[in-house]
Formats: C-alpha cells, structure tokens, sequence
C-alpha cells in the first residue's frame, strides 16, 4: 500500500470530490489541486535554495577559518 503524502489532505479532497456534482465544481477541485502542488514543489524548492545557501556559507566560513 502506498504511503500516504503528510502534505494531503485526504479528507479535505474527499469532501471536494464529493460536492463535485457539476462540471464547474469538477473544473474548480482540479484547479485547486493543481495549484496546491505547484504552492508545494515551490515551497520545496525554496527550502532546498535555503540549504544550498546555508551549506556554501558554512564551507565559506570553515575555509576562511582554516587560512
């Protein structure tokens, strides 16, 4: 069985997916799943810069402690 996503929120999508009984609420759940991921790859992207920086900044300053 597959992990479940800590970020989704399954009984929230359920809830949507049932009140989903005409097109335009099928059209307004699909573009909110949509944009909840791309809120969440840019939020992990953003995390990840973060790290990045952190990382070259202490190898910036274990370098300049060594000369």
């Amino acid at each position: 069985m597959p992990k479940q996503d800590l970020g989704f929120d399954y009984h929230r999508y359920h809830r949507l997916l049932t009140e989903a009984d005409d097109e335009d609420k099928r059209r307004a759940l699909i573009e909110l799943l949509i944009e909840e991921k791309a809120r969440d790859r840019l939020a992990a992207q953003r995390a990840s810069d973060r790290a990045a920086m952190t990382a070259h900044t202490i190898a910036t300053v274990l370098k300049n402690g060594r000369s």
